[in-house]
């Protein structure tokens, strides 16, 4: 795909998310017919500029995020710009490396790119960060970074919580998967109004007691 899509890559940047929704809606077919795995996307996905905070627990729940949204750019470590085709087409598509080796300057080049990104006529799209900044095992819990409410200072931008059960159907190391509905839910957005730790707490708890119910509905 990424060889038959590359001259429409090569001159839009829509061409890369259009690509990255083909993709992803193969892959999830794919998990379905295979695997038995099926994705249930629940609430209302975003269409315009925004921050899509997510529970990080597998594979599946990038899928299913870059499937859902139209102009999907995630913050991702540097070393997937690697990847061949993929990472030169994520790179396109607005995705944004990090080197979290580099602490403070790292945000500082996180402001820099979300500026280029919103000059663009194209704009920024949906940014998707996830705020525990790794993957993790259904139930378990990790203190937020605070990179998600520093871009939401900077740009302004509301953000979209996301809750997810992925990882009890497809965990985090990829082995065993087991059949049946996962789930991912965009929750009600969060506005620009609230400060720093306000908003940090209103995030984590409502993404977390989203995930829990979720998990219980899969019986884990």
């Amino acid at each position: 795909m990424g060889i038959l899509w590359f001259p429409v890559v090569m001159l839009t940047q829509m061409g890369a998310h259009r690509l990255g929704v083909a993709w992803s809606g193969q892959l999830l077919l794919a998990a379905r017919v295979i695997l038995g795995i099926r994705v249930e996307v629940r609430g209302t996905p975003p269409k315009g500029e925004c921050i899509v905070a997510a529970k990080h627990q597998s594979f599946l729940d990038i899928l299913a995020i870059a499937n859902s949204v139209p102009q999907c750019a995630f913050i991702m470590k540097r070393v997937l710009l690697y990847v061949p085709i993929m990472g030169y087409f994520a790179r396109k598509a607005g995705c944004i490396p990090i080197d979290r080796s580099r602490g403070s300057d790292a945000m500082k080049q996180i402001g820099a790119e979300i500026r280029i990104a919103q000059a663009r006529p194209e704009g920024l799209g949906q940014l998707v960060i996830y705020p525990e900044g790794t993957r993790t095992q259904p139930g378990e819990k990790r203190k937020y970074k605070h990179g998600v409410a520093v871009v939401r200072g900077d740009t302004g931008l509301n953000v979209v919580p996301v809750a997810v059960n992925c990882g009890v159907f497809w965990p985090k190391k990829g082995f065993p998967f087991r059949s049946g509905v996962s789930i991912i839910e965009f929750l009600p957005e969060i506005g620009p109004e609230s400060d720093h730790a306000t908003f940090m707490s209103e995030l984590y708890t409502t993404i977390e007691t989203a995930s829990d119910a979720l998990l219980a509905e899969a019986g884990a």
